[in-house]
């Protein structure tokens, strides 16, 4: 007789009201209530006879799978891998006493789960050196609920973590890799592929405790050509390659899904692992200036041209370059390359070279016809049709920023030029009939379909005498 036959004879023993129907039907019920893939028939059968107050003082087999979780149980042993582990935090009790605890996901062949690590198992020796798709075996865990009611694996004091290659059908984590383009609403513990599309960039924020953070941006692309915006909450540059360039095969390493404005996007955090394509040798580069702008930090924000007229923008927050001006031809050491964006910082530095392989501004200039909404860098060259207008726009949160706006063309078309916030300040030094070179602005599909350029923070103007 297999377990869960058993184990069904004694709850129709202890509910003779019900018949064996009854309880399939239930069975059913319950695996459809809590969800497809997360509950087998004996788990499910765990969790109706809890509801029936019935005990069946059973406990599942000792070595178990995911898919076969239930709140409640206790002293299982699983077969697993890897898929990420978090830093170990420090929490106090009620009592004021200090508490360490680590989380880490896990799969198997069936499905994936969180394990929490408590006290000093979460600090098991080489705990931190486990890497994604390692093999362990977690033993006399127990089972509790997260907050949506999902099983939470935990390792106490009497449980405890192996790791080895044990002989198992496990999967390895690139089987499990799913390319981005089929990615869907509402998954989580994903790893995802895809090439890197666009530049890398560090954001700060303030958490809800008024904590500051750093979030990690980026954007990949699928087989079939369709993107998704990645944001990893608590995360910086440190666990990235120095130089990465645009085109790099990137995974993912436990993500989920969110929907956002733009549409779906992957959301990770600390303990998301990221593997770009790169180089840890940071290589010179020469590039023509073609704009210089200090922001309100004290930064200059250059945009640069490669010798292949690749488009750079380049943060110097050391004060190097203050002896430049536009149109030189430079060779710097960077700090970081991360696609389009650039660095200089530290020991940084930078020199003025001769060098007439490099082009010219004029040589990348688009006319106003061939502008498309798209992600590229525009360079072009206009003469000034209306005055900037400024005014005061209410975003939906309430604040106001400022938008100035004016309307340009060339012999090929006219376009509205825009600026906000503190680009908004660069359009307010011209005026009606001057020529003028705009340098580093994107083109965006505007009200009815027109398209309109929109200044950036690396964006130059300069007019022509």
């Amino acid at each position: 007789m297999s377990e869960f036959e058993s184990l069904l004879n004694k709850l129709l023993e202890q509910k003779p009201d019900l018949s064996r129907s009854d309880i399939q039907e239930m069975i059913e019920k319950k695996k459809e209530k809590i969800g497809a893939g997360y509950l087998t028939d004996q788990g499910a059968l765990f969790l109706i006879a809890s509801d029936l107050g019935v005990s069946l003082n059973e406990q599942l087999k000792v070595e178990m799978g995911l898919k076969d979780l239930y709140v409640g149980a206790k002293e299982i042993t699983l077969q697993t891998r890897v898929m990420n582990v978090y830093p170990a935090k420090q929490f106090s009790r009620k009592d004021g006493s200090q508490f360490l605890l680590r989380t880490m996901t896990v799969y198997d062949a069936d499905s994936r789960a969180k394990v929490k690590l408590w006290d000093e198992k979460a600090s098991l020796p080489g705990i931190e050196n486990l890497k994604p798709g390692d093999l362990v075996k977690i033993i006399k865990a127990y089972v509790k609920s997260d907050m949506t009611g999902n099983p939470i694996i935990n390792v106490g004091s009497n449980s405890n973590i192996e790791t080895g290659d044990v002989q198992n059908d496990i999967p390895s984590l690139d089987s499990i890799t799913d390319d981005v383009s089929t990615i869907k609403e509402n998954q989580q513990n994903l790893v995802v592929s895809g090439i890197l599309d666009g530049n890398v960039r560090i954001s700060e924020f303030t958490n809800f405790k008024g904590q500051p953070g750093k979030a990690l941006h980026l954007r990949i692309k699928g087989k079939d050509g369709t993107y998704a915006r990645v944001v990893l909450w608590n995360t910086d540059e440190k666990s990235l390659p120095k130089m990465i360039t645009t085109g790099a095969k990137t995974r993912l390493i436990g993500v989920r899904t969110k929907m956002g404005q733009q549409g779906l996007e992957l959301h990770g955090d600390e303990g998301t692992v990221i593997e770009i394509e790169g180089t840890k040798e940071i290589q010179p580069i020469i590039i023509r200036i073609l704009s210089m702008t200090k922001n309100d930090s004290g930064n200059m924000m250059i945009l640069g041209m490669e010798q292949n007229k690749k488009i750079l923008n380049i943060v110097d927050s050391t004060g190097v370059s203050k002896d430049l001006k536009v149109g030189d031809v430079i060779e710097c050491m960077p700090t970081k390359v991360y696609g389009n964006s650039v660095t200089l910082e530290g020991d940084s530095f930078i020199r003025k070279i001769d060098d007439d392989r490099m082009p010219t501004i004029s040589e990348i200039r688009t006319k106003i016809r061939d502008l498309k909404p798209s992600d590229s860098i525009y360079c072009i060259e206009s003469i000034i049709l209306k005055n900037p207008e400024r005014r005061e726009i209410q975003t939906k949160t309430g604040e106001l920023v400022s938008l100035s706006e004016m309307f340009i063309e060339d012999d090929t078309g006219q376009i509205w030029l825009k600026g906000w916030r503190n680009q908004a300040r660069l359009l307010d030094q011209f005026s009606q009939g001057e020529i003028i070179t705009v340098t580093g602005v994107t083109a965006k599909a505007g009200l009815e379909g027109r398209t309109e350029l929109f200044l950036t923070p690396f964006s130059g103007i300069i007019k022509k005498n």
